[in-house]
């Protein structure tokens, strides 16, 4: 019994230290959810429709148009208002052959890989779009608005927030004359 006494301060100090540690430790914090963006891609497109806006007091100034692009053009908004994304894409495609520094057609075939949900060809098209049109105007509000929500779609909050920065530059206010 002796020896059993002896062992017991050894066995203690081997057993109490864990046992005191495991009191200390915690449950794992709860994990933080990721919040699921469901903007379906016409909300996104509605949102753009949104920041492009209707405004009277700015100027806009379109160039002339050429009538083959022009009728391409219809019928892609044609298709894209029946549902045929696929064909508005081949009509839009088919103009951009025509006129591939057009910046009024590469937003149209951004809109609709916004629509499609070809998040990377929207930010695509529309920064072309940037890089070759007006930086002032409902159409320049249209490229960055697009740019954001296809980036907002793939989850990047802050790129997209730097390119809804750039939408306030889009507009000019008129010249008030009296």
């Amino acid at each position: 019994m002796s020896s059993n006494l002896r062992r017991l301060p050894r066995l203690l100090a081997a057993i109490l230290p864990p046992l005191l540690l495991s009191a200390c430790v915690s449950a794992p914090p709860p994990t933080a959810s990721v919040p699921v963006d469901t903007t379906t891609p016409a909300q996104r497109l509605a949102a753009v429709d949104a920041a492009a806006g209707a405004d009277d007091t700015e100027l806009s100034v379109a160039p002339l148009r050429d009538p083959q692009v022009e009728d391409l053009r219809e019928q892609a908004d044609a298709q894209r208002r029946s549902g045929d994304l696929a064909g508005a894409v081949r009509a839009l495609d088919q103009a951009l052959q025509l006129a591939p520094e057009n910046p009024s057609l590469l937003q149209e075939r951004a809109e609709i890989a916004l629509l499609a949900a070809d998040y990377a060809g929207a930010e695509t098209y529309a920064l072309r779009a940037v890089e070759l049109g007006s930086k002032t105007g409902p159409l320049c509000r249209r490229h960055w608005s697009t740019i954001e929500q296809s980036r907002l779609a793939r989850g990047q909050a802050e790129n997209a927030a730097s390119a809804h920065a750039q939408i306030a530059g889009c507009t000019v206010p008129g010249i008030k004359r009296y």
